[in-house]
């Protein structure tokens, strides 16, 4: 058989749509040569046409014997599009028929090639984008619309992928003309139209050879979010379609043309760590939080957080605002009437969606510009409640607001949306909240039970430890705070251990405790001298032999009066059902409930949640190309978590912002957040460790996940094992797809300047600590973007989600309190006695305004209209790589069989911590959800 013949027979399989895969090298490039002969040129030298594909064709064929056999020419193939080899059978007819000489097909050679050039000189491409639409600002909109000048447009600019810029000093792929996008300034954006088509022609330049890659400029006020570019008949190659985010390279592997791009993004992104950000700029970079205090007002002075070993913390994202005049460390604030303006880049921001929203923040910035509306509201009605009803009536009735024109000058204020659900103008009673999940069976959830299984399957369930030494011992220096070891003793509890010694229940992992003493006992004096008035709490409890637990004793401390080093002075109450004793104890739990929903909202929350992660996201865009893997790994769970946190210094963690307002330790708040910062262990935040290190589990290697629960019916960790082991499932698939051994992590030098950014300018205070992973190993890896995806998922979930159905009903979960326990003898402890329920009311805070807070504790754990959830993507084709796709697959596959695994444990009556005594099932951690307050779902990321 002729050379040339079966060379046109593999042509002509590859049209048929077959997959030629000839030495199994899969290069990507079809490389055609015979002896030293070119077959195109005649010039001795091999001839190779890089052709780039996005999808792989679906089936396979392997070189034919005579094509090993009897001649050299051979082909490397990975992709292929049917145009692209159609133009390469044609070319190797022509070229393999060379010798024959036939005028005709010279002729038609001729021809072809004529209307080849023809169609070249000019590329026809389609771009699909989102346009983002302010539905806030119809009248800025609509300006931007009539008045938008005629310069105002957006352009593109083809990178060749296989041929250098000459004029340039550095290898970088040569760069084609602009081309605009065509019908930009008369595009109209329907109000809810979501993606939009332009065309765009390009000048063809041969030189250009394989478009790689292309620069966008938008010159426009309009942004959008770009989805895709596909180029028409590009000469030689055919059909190019471009996915934006889909490529996947790691630094070493991308095409050497575009690595000079790659690297000049990265700078573009870093800034140059001067000057004020405005809101169209894209730049990274940190800063201390300098901006939660304002100098110029006494009352709203703030230490700085971060860069001392006083107040240590993470870093959170710069904006360059001015520096005040008045203490130049400090950095200026927005007006609140700006407080959306605050920046971030540009890509952080909310989508449009969440945005005319609005979200959960905007109602905080409303709730707290109005307080002082409301303030002549509250001087119109009763600001004291005086039973339990009458607290129930605010869900089941709502707040009597009698003055019709303050609701009028509140809508007139705010025409907007966001506030319908707090001013309700279709006949129903304002400020009427729907009932939270943990008093719709049971009114009276007080229960020890219920009290004791919310430390398993609450809100906060990350605290709770083993207890290892009776009595307690506080590890708080002596010489400032004397002794602040535990004043309980064996006779509190010795009658209720099931027959079992102190000693004998530890050693049989029957005790556990929530110690808040520690971190509260250092600024309890100062947060006395405040509206609070409140105890640092320790609770005692025992596993009973069905797997729940009850409290045994609170001890409830203050500061003496004589000073910290006179030690604490402290009493015991254990649980009693009558008279002021059974009174004393439900005021002792509810003290408990109030150190456990500030230290949930502030550390747990706030620190170990939204403030760490920032750091991370800063630095993965600083030091990661978006081509890298690990960047394509982690940035779903980055999404919305920087415009959260700014809007959250802005309105929400700020001096007088509503968390001061809403949470015991009021001015104190972020000062006791950065002194627990001081214990804060990056590896220490995987779920198996945490859960060895609080003694609620011991190392097992026989166990499913490395590890044996000491309460084997605790949900939060039940639940949270299986979402970590699926999570750590996922990343170890992904990683192990692009780094094939340890060196390629050791080479990677973008990786390694990100982690080491991480340590050295995200978390700068704790750069020193030996526990930080030292990212040489593929388990190091591994390890360490499980845990980030963990805290960013799962973990911001189970304290965030449950925030209104076991929050919402302050009795159960008082945040503040207004008094301590009345001493025997006074005319507060003969109310104690005599109406208990009015003196409750009068010990934790219940007014008007903290009731407010609960319509922005029901926004906060609700689910918004654009999240993704753990397991899903916002787009189908984030990559193009079928392994990742594939593993991508089973860990949405296992996440729902998991959800249907907590489904069924539900149902068991035998798992008694599942349901409680108040039949509340836990759902905080089952993956799935819909729109709206459901108590369950695992958005990707920290986000509201």
């Amino acid at each position: 058989m002729a050379p040339w013949a079966w060379t046109w027979d593999l042509c002509i399989a590859l049209l048929n749509g077959r997959f030629a895969r000839i030495d199994g090298r899969g290069s990507g490039c079809f490389r055609i040569a015979q002896g030293s002969t070119n077959l195109f040129t005649d010039q001795s030298e091999d001839f190779s046409v890089e052709i780039f594909q996005r999808s792989p064709l679906p089936a396979s064929c392997v070189a034919p014997e005579e094509l090993k056999q009897q001649s050299s020419l051979h082909a490397d193939l990975l992709w292929l599009d049917i145009p692209a080899i159609s133009v390469l059978a044609f070319e190797l007819k022509r070229c393999l028929s060379r010798k024959a000489a036939d005028p005709v097909m010279e002729e038609e050679d001729r021809n072809r090639r004529m209307r080849y050039e023809t169609d070249e000189r000019r590329i026809k491409g389609t771009v699909v984008l989102m346009k983002k639409k302010n539905l806030l600002n119809f009248e800025e909109r609509l300006d931007r619309r009539i008045f938008r000048p005629p310069d105002r447009k957006v352009s593109l600019q083809l990178i060749s992928a296989v041929n250098g810029d000459t004029d340039a000093k550095e290898l970088r792929g040569k760069l084609g003309k602009p081309a605009q996008l065509e019908g930009w300034n008369s595009a109209n954006t329907p109000l809810m139209s979501e993606y939009f088509t332009f065309s765009v022609t390009f000048d063809w330049d041969e030189e250009i050879g394989v478009p790689g890659a292309f620069l966008i400029n938008n010159y426009d006020y309009d942004e959008f979010y770009l989805k895709t570019l596909t180029l028409e008949a590009v000469p030689g190659h055919g059909r190019l379609h471009f996915i934006c985010n889909s490529w996947t390279y790691l630094p070493s592997r991308t095409p050497p043309a575009l690595q000079y791009y790659r690297g000049e993004e990265l700078v573009n992104l870093r800034g140059t760590g001067t000057g004020e950000l405005e809101e169209s700029d894209r730049v990274y970079d940190y800063d201390l939080y300098n901006d939660l205090g304002n100098p110029d007002n006494a009352n709203h002075l703030r230490p700085i957080l971060g860069g001392s070993t006083e107040f240590p913390y993470p870093r959170r994202g710069r904006t360059g605002r001015p520096l005040s005049r008045k203490d130049p460390r400090c950095e200026t604030r927005l007006p609140f009437s700006e407080s959306l303006k605050i920046y971030v880049p540009r890509d952080e921001r909310f989508s449009h969606f969440k945005m005319s929203d609005f979200a959960a923040y905007a109602l905080q910035s409303i709730f707290q510009f109005l307080i002082p509306e409301f303030e002549v509201l509250f001087d119109r009605t009763p600001s004291e409640l005086d039973t339990f009803e009458d607290l129930l009536e605010l869900f089941e009735g709502g707040i009597p607001i009698p003055d019709n024109n303050l609701l009028e000058s509140i809508r007139e204020k705010f025409p907007l949306e966001m506030i319908k659900e707090l001013l309700r103008s279709d006949g129903e009673r304002p400020f009427k909240f729907p009932l939270p999940q943990v008093i719709k069976e049971d009114k009276s959830a007080w229960a020890d039970e219920e009290f004791a299984r919310e430390m398993l399957a609450g809100v906060n369930p990350v605290v709770i430890c083993g207890l290892k030494e009776f009595p307690p011992t506080s590890k708080l220096d002596p010489k400032l705070y004397g002794n602040q070891n535990s004043s309980m003793t064996k006779e509190h509890i010795k009658d209720h251990l099931d027959g079992l010694t102190v000693d004998e229940a530890m050693e049989n992992n029957r005790l556990f405790i929530l110690d808040h003493h520690e971190a509260l006992m250092p600024y309890l004096r100062q947060i006395n001298t405040t509206s609070t008035r409140t105890y640092a709490t320790r609770t005692l409890l025992f596993l009973k032999r069905d797997g729940t637990l009850t409290p045994l004793a609170i001890e409830l401390s203050f500061p003496h009066d004589k000073g910290d080093q006179l030690g604490a002075v402290s009493r015991v109450q254990t649980p009693a059902e009558k008279g002021a004793e059974g009174t004393i104890w439900d005021l002792a739990k509810a003290y408990v409930a109030v150190n456990d929903s500030g230290y949930h909202q502030l550390v747990c929350h706030w620190l170990h949640t939204h403030a760490v992660t920032e750091p991370f996201i800063i630095a993965t865009n600083r030091q990661l190309s978006v081509l890298h893997p690990v960047y394509k790994l982690l940035h779903p769970h980055f999404r919305d978590t920087m415009n959260i946190n700014a809007l959250g210094r802005q309105t929400l963690i700020n001096a007088g912002g509503i968390l001061e307002r809403t949470v015991f330790p009021g001015k104190f708040a972020m000062e006791i957040s950065a002194v627990m910062y001081r214990d804060w262990v990056f590896p220490e935040q995987a779920l198996p460790a945490d859960l060895v290190k609080r003694g609620m589990a011991v190392e097992d290697s026989k166990s499913p996940h490395g590890i044996r629960l000491l309460i084997e019916a605790y949900p939060y960790a039940v639940d949270g094992l299986k979402i970590w082991s699926a999570i750590r499932t996922w990343v170890e698939d992904y990683c192990s797809f692009y780094y094939k051994n340890d060196e390629v992590i050791q080479e990677d030098h973008e990786l390694q300047s990100w982690w080491e950014e991480v340590k050295n300018k995200g978390h700068p205070d704790k750069k020193h600590e030996s526990w930080w992973p030292k990212m040489q190993t593929r388990e190091e890896l591994v390890e360490t973007c499980t845990i980030i995806i963990w805290i960013t998922s799962a973990l911001h979930e189970a304290v965030n989600v449950g925030q209104y159905p076991y929050r919402g009903y302050p009795l159960t979960r008082p945040a503040m309190s207004r008094r301590l326990i009345p001493k025997h003898g006074t005319p507060e402890y003969d109310e104690l006695e005599k109406d208990p329920e009015k003196a409750y009311l009068k010990t934790i805070t219940v007014q008007i305004q903290s009731i407010l807070g609960i319509s922005l504790i029901e926004i906060l754990s609700k689910h918004s209209s654009d999240e993704v959830v753990l397991g899903q993507r916002d787009t189908s084709e984030w990559t193009t790589d079928m392994e990742p796709l594939k593993a991508f697959g089973r860990f949405g596959k296992r996440l729902k069989a998991i959800e249907q695994e907590i489904t069924e444990m539900n149902k068991e009556e035998r798992y008694k911590n599942r349901i409680g005594p108040v039949r509340m099932l836990y759902t905080l951690l089952q993956p799935s959800t819909e729109l709206g307050l459901t108590g369950k779902g695992i958005p990707n990321s920290v986000s509201i």
